[in-house]
């Protein structure tokens, strides 16, 4: 999951390689679709197959349901794919300008905070990042800003591919605790009901280990953008956001 995750945020990175003409909002209605880019085989984010879809693409539909056209998914799972698609839209862009401005990617009102949270076994007598300290053990992606300020901290870490694995790994005891998104644990969590771990808050006290996401815009319009955060602050409005959430076992956290 962890590699599904990172393409991610490489489709943020090369969408000033797609077609840069604005589609506006009256295009979009004219066609009767929006075009969403996502991961065929990413769940609990996205899938083309099986009884759940995604959080990104249920969201994704909603917002066209109120645009009042239909979705219409762009499936990629190679980077070099992104070039050719014909996506209006991508979900969990990390709401940060200054990164943006590299990608010309326009972003909508945020509708979620996610980062790294520490994850505990049930008992564990971890209650805050204050505990951890150089006789501690936490699980960690390799290459993630969780390793490289932990190490800094003096933590001690133990370096996963997966975040999957390294919840595996607090599960059986194997580590103290991991940083991993919030996302991943509450679907862990969903799916392992009989060993469900405690997730505890996301690090506030650095930047780079928190953050809010929002609508990735590839080339709206004003009128397009306009619409696109309207439905998006009509979705936090009323629950349906937080509903979609919840059926991944994720607690929706408001953005800061």
């Amino acid at each position: 999951m962890r590699k599904i995750s990172v393409l991610g945020i490489v489709f943020a990175l090369v969408c000033t390689s797609i077609a840069a003409d604005a589609r506006s909002l009256e295009n979009v209605r004219e066609r009767g679709v929006l075009g969403v880019c996502a991961h065929p085989n990413a769940l609990p984010f996205s899938s083309k197959t099986g009884d759940l879809a995604g959080f990104q693409m249920e969201l994704a539909r909603a917002i066209a349901d109120k645009l009042g056209v239909t979705l219409q998914p762009d499936w990629v799972v190679m980077t070099f794919q992104i070039r050719a698609a014909d996506c209006d839209i991508m979900m969990d862009t990390i709401d940060d300008k200054e990164a943006q401005g590299e990608t010309n990617l326009k972003l909508s009102r945020p509708y979620y905070r996610t980062g790294a949270a520490l994850v505990v076994a049930e008992n564990s007598p971890i209650t805050s990042l204050a505990a951890l300290d150089a006789h501690t053990k936490v699980g960690v992606l390799v290459g993630s800003m969780a390793a490289m300020t932990l190490g800094e901290r003096h933590v001690g870490i133990s370096i996963f591919g997966f975040e999957d694995d390294a919840l595996e790994a607090v599960a059986n005891h194997e580590v103290d605790a991991a940083m991993v998104t919030p996302t991943m644990a509450g679907y862990y969590n969903l799916r392992h009901p009989d060993h469900k771990l405690r997730v505890l808050a996301l690090d506030e006290t650095d930047p780079g280990l928190a953050w809010n996401v929002s609508v990735g815009m590839v080339r709206p319009d004003p009128a397009l953008r306009a619409a696109i955060d309207d439905a998006v602050a009509a979705l936090l409005a009323d629950g349906t956001v937080a509903r979609i959430y919840a059926r991944y076992g994720v607690t929706l956290l408001p953005p800061r």
